[in-house]
């Protein structure tokens, strides 16, 4: 049940994320400075008594100062499937009235557009974070155990230093390596090869040890016995037999590059607007009467709540089937 669910939460988000420019109704930084902190639209099914298609009110700006929203009488219907201004989408609404299903954020834009977006941010960083990480992980960790002396020497050395360094810190001196104008696209690779770096060390430590184990088994004297060379020997016979934990460890490490991504972000230091992510949006959580105002800026913790939960739950049930 728990490996079910946990499949489920991450398939959805991966689709949404893959797909956030047919499922997302407005783009991701359109503004509507007429709606700052607009409320969720409430989709209406239900008009004099009686079941009729899905609809929606225009919202009126009631009180500026304190951002309180009235519906008016004007109504129009929501489509599937229709061309729009911005492409061919899912769902759109006629206008004038405007559909944001979790409200909007204090320049007008579409919460949800942009937490779709900011997933295909979130997620690509974890995913390419991840692979580099093991990549890197696996191959270091596998030469210095296979190879042993003066070279596993030196390589252990380099991992104790950089195990010895807090996470979060390291995460900080290497992002003020680079400058703060850089473009979206460094700054994404940058991202990345910050949290690959910090990220590889643990790995190739435990890599190291299970080569240990394994260069000592028959099948690597086998090998050796017709002739294999040293790194074929360990690419072809001894890292295929790590695989399993790979996979596990990378499922329980792939919540901390989204967290790290996050924390980042979130300082100001990672991805900036209006390109989203989850990080970033949540910038304006930290303001505590924001929250209790306007409680659906809090959209993207729930999101990465449930990714690496559902990740760790993952993990976990993999492990499980492992013992």
């Amino acid at each position: 049940m728990g490996l079910r669910f946990a499949c489920t939460v991450i398939a959805i988000f991966v689709a949404l994320a893959l797909f956030a420019d047919f499922v997302a109704p407005y783009p991701y930084d359109l503004q509507n400075r007429q709606a700052p902190y607009h409320p969720p639209t409430r989709i209406h099914f239900f008009k004099d008594g009686r079941i009729t298609l899905p609809f929606v009110h225009k919202y009126e700006l009631k009180d500026p100062l304190f951002k309180i929203y009235e519906e008016s009488e004007l109504t129009c219907r929501i489509k599937v499937f229709g061309k729009t201004p911005y492409g061919f989408k899912l769902f759109s609404v006629e206008e004038p009235c405007k559909l944001y299903l979790f409200g909007t954020d204090k320049l007008g834009r579409d919460v949800f557009s942009r937490l779709l977006y900011g997933a295909r941010v979130s997620m690509i960083i974890g995913f390419v974070g991840v692979l580099t990480t093991f990549i890197l992980g696996s191959v270091i960790g596998g030469v210095s155990g296979f190879l042993g002396g003066k070279v596993d020497t030196t390589i252990m050395r380099l991992v104790e230093v950089l195990l010895s360094i807090p996470t979060f810190y390291l995460m900080l001196s290497l992002r003020s390596v680079f400058p703060l104008n850089m473009g979206s696209f460094e700054l994404f690779l940058a991202i990345v090869f910050i949290l690959s770096f910090v990220g590889w060390a643990g790995l190739a430590r435990v890599i190291r040890g299970m080569v240990l184990s394994l260069r000592e088994k028959e099948f690597v004297y086998a090998a050796k016995t017709y002739g294999a060379g040293t790194f074929r020997i360990l690419f072809k016979h001894i890292l295929p037999n790590t695989y399993y934990y790979l996979i596990v460890s990378a499922t329980l490490s792939f919540p901390g590059f989204i967290l790290g991504e996050s924390a980042l972000s979130l300082l100001g230091l990672g991805v900036q607007d209006p390109v989203p992510s989850w990080g970033n949006m949540l910038s304006e959580a930290r303001n505590i009467p924001l929250i209790s105002a306007y409680p659906w800026i809090l959209t993207p913790g729930v999101a990465l709540f449930l990714v690496v939960f559902s990740f760790n739950l993952l993990g976990d049930q993999l492990l499980k089937r492992q013992r």
